[in-house]
């Protein structure tokens, strides 16, 4: 799941700024348990292709 939304993050589909879906939503969309969208989530923050702001949701950042 991690790979998957690194790869659209690396063809341009998500652009820096977008806010990704809330982890739940994420977990329904691939089909996945709640706690492996959360994994997900951590590793994108992990390799900087994610950053996470308290209450106002997941974004991808600015790798420029």
């Amino acid at each position: 799941m991690a790979d998957h939304i690194a790869a659209r993050i690396d063809a341009g589909e998500l652009t820096p700024n977008t806010r990704l879906p809330a982890e739940r939503e994420l977990a329904d969309e691939y089909g996945v348990s709640l706690g492996t969208a959360r994994r997900a989530t951590r590793e994108l923050r992990e390799r900087g292709l994610v950053i996470t702001v308290p209450v106002k949701g997941t974004f991808v950042t600015n790798r420029s």
